[in-house]
């Protein structure tokens, strides 16, 4: 009996409407913020130049070096903040979307590590403005060399710092990770435990490549992955022994009533047993 290939496509064309749908809402929403945000983009990048304007020597200043950066950048850092404010609708739109396909299970794990991971996200982002910038200006600043002053073009300055921002955001994420790694069975907490010397070595590798050329940065991020690293396995053991509890009280239960049906069906065959006796006689 063959399938009707209309049939198989209606769902298919159904997905994609429904996909087209969420991505129009969260287009919609990130330009409505945007929109919102657009008569202060220039206080906007005033506030988030703050960690360098501090910093920098009296009379010192941030410079445009192109002919349209002062009307560009405050806008693309707008855009940007449009984005991260959305972040929450935009993961909401997602789960929408995929949450009729997961079982309900999966529904109960996916909800809290969603929910957690945006948390932990803004959390990275405002260690990164808030303890590392300043820190990391005020470093770079003191070393510069007598006669030079420090301008920084404010395109630079944002790419810089959009750079530091996303990674510590994404460094905070790995808790998250940590606890799927072992909630799906790819690894165990054992065998990331085995492993943490090359995540050490890693850790500087990575805070080597996306922060800035000082130690305190360097070091400040390597320590925040292994903190976070520690946290996430010892989330993913308390877990995992949960689900352990879960599935011994879950197979006892089940033995339970399974010993309890077995009782019952003794007891209906001995009064059939019984009751057939008594006619006989």
């Amino acid at each position: 009996m063959s399938s009707d290939p209309q049939q198989e496509e209606q769902p298919f064309i159904s997905h994609l409407i429904e996909l087209r749908t969420r991505l129009v809402r969260s287009v919609i929403a990130v330009l409505l913020v945007f929109i919102a945000l657009t008569p202060i983009a220039q206080d906007l990048y005033t506030y988030f130049s703050g960690p360098l304007r501090a910093q920098l020597p009296i009379g010192g200043s941030l410079i445009a070096t192109e002919v349209a950066s002062p009307f560009i950048i405050p806008f693309k850092l707008a855009l940007v903040v449009a984005i991260f404010i959305t972040i929450p609708y935009l993961l909401h739109q997602a789960w929408a979307f995929i949450s009729p396909g997961l079982y309900v299970h999966e529904r109960k794990l996916a909800l809290p590590l969603l929910i957690s991971s945006v948390a932990l996200f803004y959390l990275g982002a405002a260690v990164a403005y808030y303890i590392v910038l300043p820190t990391v200006f005020k470093f770079i600043i003191a070393f510069a060399p007598e006669g030079v002053e420090v301008m920084t073009d404010i395109g630079k300055y944002l790419d810089f710092v959009l750079t530091v921002f996303f990674a510590f955001g994404l460094a905070f994420e790995i808790p998250v990770a940590t606890v799927l790694l072992n909630l799906t069975g790819i690894t165990t907490p054992e065998g990331l435990a085995s492993k943490r010397p090359y995540i050490i070595v890693g850790a500087f590798f990575v805070a080597a490549i996306v922060t800035p050329p000082d130690v305190f940065s360097q070091v400040f991020f390597a320590g925040v992955v292994l903190v976070l690293f520690e946290a996430g396995l010892f989330t993913s053991r308390y877990l995992m022994r949960h689900r352990a509890q879960q599935q011994v009280g879950g197979e006892a239960g089940q033995a339970e009533d399974e010993e309890l049906e077995s009782a019952f069906d003794r007891a209906i065959a001995d009064e059939t047993a019984l009751n057939k006796k008594k006619s006989g006689e």
